[in-house]
């Protein structure tokens, strides 16, 4: 996880005539005047600015394109921009203009992080990735680039992506190229998977031939990689952490805070369809190289993802797909936005199955949150806010289902953030969409940066697909719901896009009877593309926004004791009692679990409001388990035929737990007498003190003996460009991929739990 510099904006900060910190009334008298006119009259139809929770915002066109955009406490005056959107809305035009003069300010030609270099500053003809944020992160500009910053600034992007790739620098290891997992969770990758991304962006520009040959090798490289490290066969799915949720206690169990483990055990939906994508297009390359094998077998992985993933996270109950799975296949009553956009935008979610998804995700007059439900013990950042790149791809979903109503939620949303504070900023909080609430221990957002990269290319998505229709391989399909005609519209005939290469007209039909406007015709004379669009009526469910805010808080681990034949439960209040991931039923107080071979292992769960869950319990285990200690290769006999979790005691003290990058990661190899060898990836963060490591499944004959040895694996420190990295360990000093070794820890399955 990034390291969050203070709060502090000056006007300095803003670049230059970008921000005027001094309360409006001093401000120039004809704007004054304006917001004085508009809170005494009715809120006004965003046409020349907007009225929120009583605050007023203006916009006002100034001489040859410029705009003046004021609110209670400041103002900021925007020059002309090279694309312009000519609608009836001077505050829709004008905030276009200001997403642009925000991505003038992110074109940066060095960028700097305190944990790289020793802070100085790197050279780069990149996007920096916020004012807050001066240097370029995975995850963050690559969404980024594939919301339209390669349309608009291809050599950036590109650059960028190629800054963010990387070889190795050990012997002995596959040199790649792969694409970096920035410093995180437990020491990053393989606890967070979703370096993936960089996938999604490179496709856009895959029309630089040098370029497109070094993407297609850090494909097949880092597909292999993820293959070996973080896919578990038997659920079908990959391991890791949720894509750009990435404070663990923000969204996953608080007690994961300290034990990432579990994180790196799980799979999330979002890492998956990622993962679902990026297997699409390597199958799309290999097609393209006529290797047919290879494409066969990349598209193949896809299609058995794609299933895996409608079948384990989908919950027909809520009709919502869940963000994440517990590495027992245990289910959590929570879900993600992103995960659920990427989802129905990749084909993951289909028909009927991809408009319900949206369409009971729940959402909030300001806005949709990035994940539900909230927690109450957290405070806010992801929890309980808004995140305008997460809009955009909400957006994107709305447009693949043909939901009118959620199209123009989401479009709202993302100009009201921008225009109430003066720029695309990173986040909101999701009941007031402000920049920050004052809540004693639960405020914020916790930190917050003006021009961050990923909001300001989701408003100008915003703006090029989500009113004009601008799809990714240029044609213009506009999806336009008729609630925003007198907004964009107002009395005109048609309204405009000019970009620097073509212009995009649309034009109203003369009756509007729907609620959906489409492509009716559709011609196009040199540069110019123009659209005549027609109503149609489309089904459209209304705004989920009656969903409780808030789920329980979770309990604590249940207590578990040997019992005459069986295992005595306590817990200290009704809650629901899971084993081996699996649902055993509710529990009030106390229950009797029969005793059964093998070891087995129990969370529980609050159910408040609406039936939600809340998040699980710590895990408590009881039954049989082995440790084998000793020097390498230790020994071991199977006591009976069947099926086994393996896992090592370590520790790992080269980090802390929410960054770096020297998760230490082993290959466990197991050699049972008259059996195939078998391969374990064993993941070990950064931890406090001894921990368990993520496990491995072995199957085992009653009587075999079995050895085991350990091979090296592979983190992040082991790319070249992490030589720069001076925040931690594994950095300049050297790659490492080492953790103190405890007992070998070895449990067989209870018969009936365990398997996915």
């Amino acid at each position: 996880m990034r390291n969050a510099p203070g709060r502090d904006i000056t006007a300095a900060s803003w670049g230059s005539q970008a921000y005027d910190p001094r309360p409006f009334p001093s401000g120039p008298p004809v704007l004054s005047l304006l917001l004085v006119a508009m809170a005494a009259t009715t809120p006004p139809a965003w046409h020349d600015g907007l009225r929120w929770h009583g605050t007023d915002v203006a916009m006002q066109r100034g001489a040859q394109g410029s705009y003046t955009l004021a609110w209670p406490t400041g103002q900021r005056t925007i020059t002309a921009q090279p694309l312009r959107s000519d609608t009836a809305s001077a505050l829709f035009d004008g905030l276009f203009a200001m997403a642009q003069d925000d991505l003038a300010q992110d074109s940066v030609e060095q960028i700097r992080d305190g944990a790289f270099a020793h802070g100085q500053p790197i050279p780069c003809h990149c996007f920096e990735t916020g004012l807050k944020w001066p240097y370029v992160w995975t995850r963050d500009l690559s969404y980024a680039v594939d919301l339209g910053l390669w349309r608009l600034d291809p050599a950036r992007s590109r650059n960028g992506l190629q800054f963010k790739l990387s070889d190795t620098r050990m012997a002995g290891v596959p040199p790649g190229p792969y694409p970096m997992e920035d410093t995180g969770s437990g020491g990053s990758w393989p606890v967070s998977t979703d370096r993936v991304v960089w996938f999604l962006a490179a496709r856009h520009l895959l029309d630089d031939k040098a370029f497109a040959g070094r993407v297609y090798a850090a494909l097949r490289a880092t597909l292999a990689q993820d293959r070996q490290y973080a896919f578990d066969a038997d659920f079908g799915l990959y391991r890791g952490e949720t894509s750009f949720l990435d404070w663990r206690e923000q969204t996953y169990p608080a007690w994961t805070a300290q034990r990432v483990t579990f994180i790196a055990q799980s799979f999330a939906l979002s890492t998956n369809v990622l993962h679902y994508q990026v297997l699409q297009l390597a199958a799309q390359l290999a097609d393209e190289r006529r290797d047919t094998d290879a494409a066969d077998g990349y598209r193949a992985g896809a299609q058995a993802l794609k299933a895996a993933i409608n079948a384990r996270f989908w919950r027909a109950d809520r009709g919502l797909y869940m963000s994440y799975l517990g590495g027992d296949g245990a289910p959590f009553d929570t879900y993600d936005l992103l995960g659920t956009a990427l989802a129905i935008e990749s084909g993951v979610a289909e028909g009927e199955r991809a408009r319900q998804a949206l369409a009971n995700y729940p959402t909030w007059p300001a806005g949709s949150p990035v994940i539900w439900p909230e927690r109450s013990d957290q405070p806010v950042y992801h929890n309980r806010a808004i995140w305008p790149f997460v809009s955009a791809y909400a957006l994107r979903a709305a447009r693949t289902t043909r939901l009118p109503a959620h199209i123009a939620h989401e479009i709202a949303s993302v100009m009201r953030g921008a225009a109430l504070h003066g720029s695309n900023m990173e986040n909101y909080e999701l009941l007031t969409q402000a920049e920050h609430v004052d809540e004693g221990p639960l405020s914020g957002p916790v930190v917050n940066s003006p021009r961050q990269l990923w909001s300001v290319a989701g408003y100008l998505a915003m703006v090029t697909e989500g009113v004009f229709g601008l799809t990714g391989d240029g044609r213009v399909e506009p999806l336009l719901p008729t609630s925003l005609v007198p907004m964009l519209f107002g009395e005109r005939h048609a309204i405009s896009l000019q970009l620097k290469d073509r212009r995009v007209t649309l034009e109203r039909p003369a009756t509007i009877e729907g609620n959906l406007l489409v492509a009716d015709r559709t011609t196009t004379q040199g540069a110019t593309t123009t659209v005549t669009l027609k109503a149609v009526q489309v089904a459209d469910p209304p705004l989920r926004m009656d969903a409780p805010l808030y789920a329980p808080v979770a309990p604590p681990a249940p207590r578990v004791e040997a019992s005459g034949d069986g295992w005595r439960i306590e817990v200290d209040s009704r809650q629901r009692l899971y084993i081996d991931g699996r649902l055993h039923g509710d529990i009030d107080g106390t229950a009797q679990l029969p005793r059964q071979p093998g070891r087995v292992c129990l969370t529980t769960t609050r159910v408040g409001a609406a039936g939600l869950e809340s998040l699980h319990s710590p895990t408590a285990c009881v039954g049989d388990l082995a440790r084998v200690s000793g020097d390498w290769p230790r020994a071991w006999t199977a006591p009976a035929t069947g099926s086994y979790r393996v896992a090592l005691d370590y520790a790992n003290g080269h980090g802390p737990i929410n960054t770096g990058i020297t998760a230490a990661v082993k290959t466990l190899v197991v050699r049972c007498e008259g059996a195939a060898d078998q391969r374990l990836p064993l993941v070990m963060p950064h931890s406090t003190g001894v921990q368990s490591s993520t496990w491995g499944r072995l199957d085992a004959r009653a009587g075999a003996r079995c050895r085991f040895s350990l091979e090296d694996g592979f983190n992040m420190s082991y790319l070249a460009h992490f030589a720069q990295y001076t925040g931690g360990s594994g950095g300049s000093a050297g790659p490492l991929n080492e953790a103190t070794l405890h007992d070998l820890l070895i449990a067989p399955l209870a018969t009936g739990h365990g398997a996915p």
